[in-house]
């Protein structure tokens, strides 16, 4: 994507935490390479030009063709992820995360429940999102990003006007982008964005549509922190036009 007033260099800050265990280690090492989307790492600036750059069509990673396609930006520990994935097994998943510990706790799900609905962009959702198709996706989840609080560090938020318009381009029309946080000036800051987005469309009409999780919610263990922490949670629904 070409950069843009807000254009960050990442989103995300450590790519490792504690030290994987065996079965861990062994699992990223020969599972993932499996389920991990084709691309190479650098995302479309490495790809050879032919005439164009070569599209993947979500659609196509998986062995049976899915009824419809969602992703999930920055899945964490997977917990989502992996309840979306059981729930829904006619439905194709990408789910899309940096931070090695957190894959490996996907893996686990993925190989304990045999979910065989689900792929892998171990990376920045920035290199994924320029190779994929456009109107592919039918659904995205960006659930509790990093906030990068300070003001300085405000550029990196996930949500920025240039990753709208490049959601916007893979999403079809009528798709459901779906965000959540804890953070009250997060969720002011994407209602901002969303506002002067000719993309997307605020469909909320009272308090409840914000306030109230979506059906079928499983609490993950981010909210359930803030909780304790005795923050609540915004549920924001929007639609691509």
């Amino acid at each position: 994507m070409t950069a843009g007033p807000e254009a960050p260099g990442s989103f995300f800050g450590r790519r490792k935490g504690k030290a994987l265990r065996a079965g861990q280690s062994e699992r990223v090492e020969h599972m993932l390479p499996q389920l991990r989307v084709p691309i190479p790492a650098g995302g479309a600036a490495e790809i050879p030009m032919s005439g164009c750059t070569p599209l993947i069509d979500p659609r196509k990673l998986f062995s049976a063709p899915p009824a419809e396609v969602w992703l999930e930006s920055g899945f964490g520990g997977g917990e989502h992820l992996a309840h979306q994935a059981r729930s829904h097994p006619d439905i194709g998943f990408i789910g899309v995360e940096p931070f090695v510990n957190g894959v490996a706790k996907l893996l686990g799900a993925i190989a304990d429940e045999r979910l065989s609905n689900i792929r892998i962009w171990d990376d920045d959702a920035t290199q994924l999102l320029p190779v994929l198709t456009p109107a592919s996706l039918d659904r995205v989840y960006i659930l509790y990003p990093d906030p990068w609080p300070k003001r300085r560090q405000r550029k990196r938020r996930f949500v920025s006007d240039e990753t709208l318009a490049a959601l916007a381009r893979v999403m079809r029309p009528g798709a459901e982008l779906r965000f959540a946080t804890d953070i009250d000036d997060y969720a002011g800051w994407v209602l901002a964005r969303i506002a002067r987005s000719p993309d997307f469309a605020w469909e909320a009409t009272a308090p409840g549509d914000w306030r109230c999780s979506w059906p079928g919610w499983p609490s993950t263990r981010y909210e359930q922190k803030a909780r304790r922490e005795g923050r609540s949670s915004a549920y924001l629904t929007f639609r691509r036009l």
